[in-house]
């Protein structure tokens, strides 16, 4: 199943150009950002409601879609990271179709994530290094974004522990 909507992802950003494979490539590309934002809030093995809250609520604003399509893109992207096995063929589509601001903008919303319960835990960190080194973000900018992160994590009030174990 995961080969099946990995190869549908690089169909749709390799088609030739028009308004049905634009409308495909837009889709795969959100598709591709909001599995690797599942996958940073379940690299520490703990995905909680307030990462799953913050993930809809980034994805909802960074591309500006309704709140059902958001919660559509969610429920694809959270089957689809369950199944997947690698970051690199989403990493892969990304780094290929969006320009250098567009991938930065990719590891803030990670970051974000990542600091949403206010600390990092090392395999997120982790996680989070070797995606923007797949992107090709520069090390100098995924530390200023980090930074800003984190600057915005401590200064937002603590978010309540309700933790729901991860299967991944």
């Amino acid at each position: 199943m995961i080969k099946r909507i990995i190869d549908q992802v690089v169909n749709a950003v390799s088609a030739p150009p028009s308004a049905e494979s634009a409308d495909d490539r837009a889709a795969a590309l959100r598709l591709a950002t909001a599995v690797l934002m599942i996958d940073v809030a379940r690299a520490d093995h703990v995905f909680d409601e307030s990462e799953f809250d913050r993930i809809l609520e980034l994805l909802q604003k960074h591309f500006e879609l309704p709140a059902e399509d958001t919660a559509q893109l969610v429920i694809a992207a959270s089957e689809t990271a369950e199944d997947s096995v690698s970051a690199f063929e989403f990493t892969k589509v990304l780094h290929e179709h969006l320009h250098e601001k567009e991938k930065a903008r990719i590891v803030s919303l990670l970051w974000q994530i990542a600091y949403v319960d206010g600390r990092m835990d090392k395999y997120e960190n982790s996680f989070v290094l070797k995606i923007s080194d797949l992107l090709h973000v520069s090390r100098g900018r995924v530390m200023r974004l980090k930074h800003d992160a984190e600057r915005n994590a401590s200064s937002s009030p603590p978010k309540p522990d309700s933790s729901i174990e991860s299967t991944a």
